[in-house]
């Protein structure tokens, strides 16, 4: 069964266009031009990821991915036309997975999509995995097989993003690992840019939900000018 991408976008030519090129990667494609129509389509329907554009009228596309993300774990890519840093971050704050600034490569959102898609079912144990175990360090503990994260004793709730980069940076604990190799380990594509300020917002929400202090932390550490450890 082909993987469904929903995809929502005022602007019907870009929807278009990215429908035909994921209906050519043989994905299932489910097209609104509204976010209320999509909201709508949601409480019946499941989807495996999401496109949203931002600048949409009514519920704009933070608003729709707030939303979402109040329900549901499945990735979501956002379309900006702004280039603007702070709009990037806005989106991966309200629990995006990942951004793609208009005007762009079809192919290269299409690559987005798949690795996404690729991570969301190691993330769901839809693969299979060698070895099922908790992964911890000091309080914090990652338990690979259930998705959870406790620390002290206490439920972490985390975006599959979030859960990821965790489990990176525990499996590597002691040794840095770059900002580039996060990015590969959760995005497996070859579009990486060193000044992509995906992984430092990611990383900020967790130390959010960690209550881990970035001056004084106890579990992730910014070795800066190189990358992050536990």
């Amino acid at each position: 069964m082909s993987e469904r991408i929903m995809i929502v976008d005022d602007e019907k030519d870009i929807a278009n266009l990215i429908e035909i090129y994921m209906q050519n990667e043989k994905f299932e494609v489910k097209k609104f031009y509204s976010s209320y129509d999509a909201l709508k389509f949601l409480q019946y329907e499941e989807v495996d990821l999401a496109i949203l554009d931002i600048m949409m009228d009514g519920l704009n596309g933070y608003e729709l991915c707030q939303k979402i993300r109040e329900q549901y774990n499945f990735p979501i890519i956002m379309l900006t036309a702004k280039d603007e840093e702070i709009d990037k971050i806005k989106g991966l704050t309200l629990g995006a997975d990942d951004y793609i600034t208009k005007p762009f490569q079809p192919l290269e959102l299409v690559a987005r999509v798949k690795a996404q898609l690729r991570r969301y079912k190691s993330y769901n144990g839809l693969e299979k995995q060698k070895t099922t175990k908790v992964l911890e360090y000091r309080e914090l503990y990652l338990n690979l097989q259930t998705h959870e994260c406790t620390l002290n004793n206490e439920m972490v709730s985390l975006t599959p993003t979030e859960f990821m980069i965790l489990k990176v940076l525990l499996e590597n604990e002691g040794n840095v690992v770059t900002g580039e190799k996060l990015f590969h380990a959760i995005w497996e594509d070859e579009y990486y840019n060193k000044n992509n300020n995906t992984i430092n917002v990611h990383i900020r929400n967790i130390r959010e939900k960690l209550k881990d202090n970035a001056g004084e932390s106890r579990y992730i550490k910014t070795v800066w000018g190189i990358g992050y450890k536990i």
